[in-house]
């Protein structure tokens, strides 16, 4: 019983969207129902709040990547190729103004 409410809670980007209170409710009213042990919701409080940041942060990174990527499409310059530009303008500027 415990590796499907595992399971359930544990379903697409729901998980990383939960707060830790939703996740002990939800977990408290299994142990109500006697579904589980309090000792087992107490781990598997733990565990879905870490599988919960780990969607988080890979949400964010999938993200992040697929930003880039529209970014790369569209030739939108970088922070980072816009400062080797400024550098190189100084450096330009530098040599004509010494």
């Amino acid at each position: 019983m415990r590796d499907k409410v595992n399971q359930l809670l544990s379903l697409g980007l729901g998980m990383a969207v939960l707060s830790k209170e939703q996740v002990e409710k939800a977990v408290n009213r299994l142990v109500e129902k006697g579904n589980l042990t309090k000792a087992e919701s107490t781990q598997l409080i733990d565990e879905l709040l870490e599988k919960g940041e780990q969607s988080k942060q890979e949400l964010n990174q999938a993200l992040k990547d697929r930003v880039n990527e529209i970014l790369s499409e569209m030739n939108v310059a970088t922070k980072d190729e816009i400062k080797a530009l400024e550098l190189r303008i100084q450096q330009l500027e530098e040599r004509l103004n010494p």
